[in-house]
């Protein structure tokens, strides 16, 4: 799956939001995420990956949510409206996917239909370099009242 480590990545830590709850839920209930987060605790664990509770992923409208990263060359991911029912495996074949890669990217057909799904951001590598950025059309283009898109070289729009 993905693409094949060269050397020892990083390792994978799993980190699960442990006090959003579903709108609607009782506010005295056990949280989805802490049920989520324990359970992956007790399961076992695809080699190289670690879990841990947070307090708070600021994705409460997501509720059940978990940032799945794995060091500073891979890309990380935040996947929302878990089931701590339902989940678990798929989650855990997400993870061991994931740890099987060192970039962090597994082609999205062989992702679980979970991590298809309910992906709420792909956050890029701190390594990654990112577009070439021209400030000089953004700022042209804020003070002109034209409808017509700035122009960017070529080099600009190649990049997906």
């Amino acid at each position: 799956m993905g693409d094949t480590p060269s050397q020892s990545p990083e390792p994978v830590v799993l980190t699960v939001c442990t006090t959003c709850r579903p709108e609607g839920a009782d506010p005295e209930a056990i949280r989805p995420g802490r049920i989520l987060a324990d359970r992956l605790a007790g399961a076992p664990l695809p080699e190289g990956v670690t879990v841990r509770g947070v307090e708070c992923l600021s994705a409460c409208s997501r509720s059940c949510t978990l940032h799945l990263s794995g060091g500073p060359e891979r890309w990380s991911y935040i996947y929302g409206d878990l089931d701590p029912d339902t989940h678990l495996d798929d989650i855990l074949a997400g993870a061991a996917a994931y740890a099987a890669t060192d970039t962090g990217f597994v082609p999205w057909r062989e992702r679980p239909v979970v991590f298809r799904k309910q992906s709420i951001a792909r956050i890029p590598p701190v390594s990654m370099p990112g577009v070439e950025l021209f400030p000089a059309a953004a700022s042209n283009a804020s003070s002109e009242a034209s409808d017509a898109p700035t122009e960017m070289p070529p080099a600009a729009l190649a990049q997906d």
